[in-house]
Parts: structure tokens; sequence; C-alpha cells
């Protein structure tokens, strides 16, 4: 079969690999794809926003299944358009995905549904945003309502910051559209994990749990990124946890959209914070998260294809999905400056000689040139590496991150930071 990725991160890297291991598929493009898919798949230079100009690709192809991996093609209605001409496409539709590109309506979602998320309120308004601060207590959580690349959260510790940041958004419009909302959210307490399941709909299996690390600095500390690096599984989320997760949330969140007449089919991602009262959700995504598929996917011992085809056809309850007991470690290495304003064309060095060390590089923010890789993106790569134990993948992983060099790299030092503390 031939299989179209849409994408050009590192989760779309992880997926081209993944899914070049199935015997099914005769041939694999990736559109527009970096310099790390052009290894497993054929990349295609056209943009993943114009949806006329991506049905006429995969008509011209005859392409069997689309898989979209980023939000924005989610958000324009590309699954939505590919279906109306007829094809297989894994990924929900645009109005599915609205669950991640508009905040407000999946908080409305959770509470219509009782599902356990924090108390909330939303705002175009910035005077009336401060009005309601000003009786509630720091730290408090302010989010941009539509899409903003992982960026448009801010943790407020103080009102003044709080403040700043309904300022920033509203009437700076520092994430355009994106910002032209804000919803206001108390603080949850607790540790952060993230569930990426399966879902035909009504049916909804969990993959094995990870922990992304957002901010730019170790510590957790620094502004928000797309992710510094995730790990896989993660130690907080027990055997107890994931009962109760999979009841109150995970269920309940794929009978709601049915409900709401927004059918499901793909992967959906429940961001969760492990409070003293339970687990929480912090945010739903519409696709596979990045960088936790890039931990998550190496643990896949089945068939990811046949998984899709089994989620498309309503058949996934019929699958016997299995994940290998390896522990798997991603850090993500940036350009400086990043989360802010970074240079490209930086010469990379070093893939091969990480890979030799048994990790897996994929590739996020890159260019293949003239046999070369370069810089083209804040999110540069994702040195990934499994072990034994978590402590094994940490210490492999980081073996490997040594063996690359570009100017100006950037990365944590301290992912799985949690797992080790405990």
């Amino acid at each position: 079969m031939k299989v179209l990725v849409i994408g050009n991160g590192g989760r779309e890297d992880a997926l081209c690999r993944t899914i070049a291991k199935s015997s099914k598929v005769k041939e694999l493009f990736c559109l527009p794809g970096n310099g790390g898919t052009a290894k497993f798949a054929v990349n295609v230079a056209k943009n993943p926003l114009d949806v006329d100009e991506v049905c006429a690709f995969v008509a011209e192809k005859a392409i069997d299944l689309t898989v979209i991996g980023p939000e924005g093609p989610l958000a324009v209605g590309l699954s939505d358009a590919l279906r109306a001409q007829g094809c297989k496409v894994f990924a929900p539709s645009k109005a599915a995905a609205e669950i991640e590109s508009s905040k407000e309506l999946a908080k409305k979602i959770m509470l219509k549904y009782n599902i356990p998320t924090a108390d909330y309120q939303a705002f175009s308004k910035a005077d009336e945003a401060k009005a309601y601060i000003k009786d509630r207590s720091c730290p408090i959580v302010i989010k941009a309502d539509g899409l903003a690349a992982g960026k448009g959260v801010i943790v407020a510790e103080t009102k003044e910051q709080a403040n700043a940041a309904i300022s920033d958004m509203l009437e700076n419009k520092a994430f355009g559209i994106a910002g032209s909302r804000v919803v206001i959210e108390e603080f949850l307490a607790g540790e952060e994990v993230s569930i990426l399941a399966f879902i035909d709909g009504e049916k909804i299996v969990p993959m094995v749990s990870a922990q992304d690390h957002k901010r730019i600095f170790d510590g957790d500390k620094g502004p928000n990124t797309g992710g510094m690096g995730a790990y896989s599984p993660a130690p907080v989320y027990t055997q107890e946890i994931a009962a109760r997760v999979e009841k109150e949330i995970l269920q309940p969140i794929a009978k709601a959209l049915v409900a709401e007449g927004r059918y499901y089919q793909g992967v959906i991602y429940a961001g969760l914070m492990i409070t003293a009262d339970g687990p929480k959700v912090v945010e739903f995504n519409a696709r596979f998260g990045d960088p936790e598929a890039q931990a998550v996917l190496p643990r896949l011992d089945s068939d990811l294809v046949d998984i899709m085809q089994a989620v498309l056809d309503g058949t996934l309850q019929e699958q016997d999905i299995k994940w290998n007991e390896d522990a798997s470690v991603c850090v993500v290495m940036v350009s400086g400056g990043y989360p802010g304003s970074y240079e490209k064309g930086k010469l990379i060095s070093g893939t091969r000689l990480a890979e030799e060390e048994g990790a897996v590089v994929y590739h996020a923010g890159t260019d293949l040139r003239y046999g070369e890789y370069f810089t083209a993106g804040g999110r540069v790569l994702g040195v990934c590496a499994l072990g034994k134990t978590i402590a094994e993948a940490v210490e492999a992983a980081y073996k490997a991150v040594e063996k690359i060099e570009f100017d100006g790299q950037y990365y944590r030092k301290d992912i799985a930071y949690r797992a080790l503390n405990r």
C-alpha cells in the first residue's frame, strides 16, 4: 500500500520510521517532511495547510492511507476534505479536532460530561479577564484559546505576571488569532503525565504512559516550549491511576465526542495532572504528542499500520496491541534562543556517531542539503534511547547527545529527573 504522512517535525519522523517497518507498506511519502524523513520516505515539497494541493497529490498518487501528524492541517479541515473524496485518513475530523483547537470548547465538554479538570473562565476582553483574577489566588494559568504550537500557556506566579500574560494575548496579540480569547484556569498541583490513546469512535485503547518536559530550562524553569524531552513509562502513572483514567477520563471523552456529533478516529492525547484528588485533565490534543511519540513509538511491538487500519474499520477492540518492557528516553536538542527567535542553517554533525551508540536520532527542524544536515527550526533533533530501566535509557540518550554538535545548540540536562528521583 501507499502511505502519506503529513507534517515535518520529530513526531512525523517517528511516524515514518514506524510505518516503514510494516510489510504492508510499499511506498511512503512525507509532506513536506524533513532531513530525517527523507531516509524512510519520499519528501513532498507542498504546503500541508493547502487542502486543495494535498488532496490533488493524494489523488494523483492513489494514496491508500493518509496519516496527519500536526494540529494545523486538522484545524483547516484536511481530514474532512480527504474523506469527501473517498480517501482513508488516520486523523479526526475538523469538528472532533476542535477539542484541541479550542480550549474553551474542550472545557465545556468536560464540564458537561463530568470529566475531571481545573475550574476555569474564558474571556475576550482584557479588562474583564484582569478583573476576574483580582479575586483568584496564584499561581494561576493563562491559556490562549486556540493553537499556539504548545507555547500559549503561561503559569503566572503573581498577579502582575497574570496581568502581563493577559495583555500579551488579548491586547498585544502575541499569539495572533489563537489568543483572541483566553482561558483562565485554577492551578493544579501535582505531577503531569501524557497518555496517548487510539480511538475508533466509542472504543478507546490507551498506549503506554509518557511524561513531557515543557519548560526550556532544567528544573522546569523558564517559558513553555513545544517540548524539551520525554520518557516512557512515567512511574507516577500506577496501575491504580491508569484504571481511574480509563474509567473517569478516556471512556467518558470518547462517548462525549460521539454524543456531541464529533465522531473521532485516530489518536487522542490526554495531558493529565495527577493531583492529591486524583487525575485531572490539563488539555486534550487531537494527535500524537511531540515529543511523546518519539518516546512511546519505539516501545510498540505491533504493526502500527494494522492498528491504524483497525481504527478506520471500527475493529480496534479486536487488536492485541503489544508493547515492549524497555524504558525510553528522548532528549530534544534545540537552536539557541528557542522558544524565542533563533538562527537557522547551522551545520549539524555527529548524528551518525550518535546512532552508532545505539540511539535513534529523530529529526524535527532539519534540512538535508548535499548530503549534510542543517538546522531549520527551533526544535532540531530528538535523541532517543532504550534501556532496561529509565536510568539506563537516560545514560544512553545523553551519551548519544554528546556526539552531536551544531552552533548554538542547547538541551536540558535533566530529562526524566522525576523518575530518577523516585
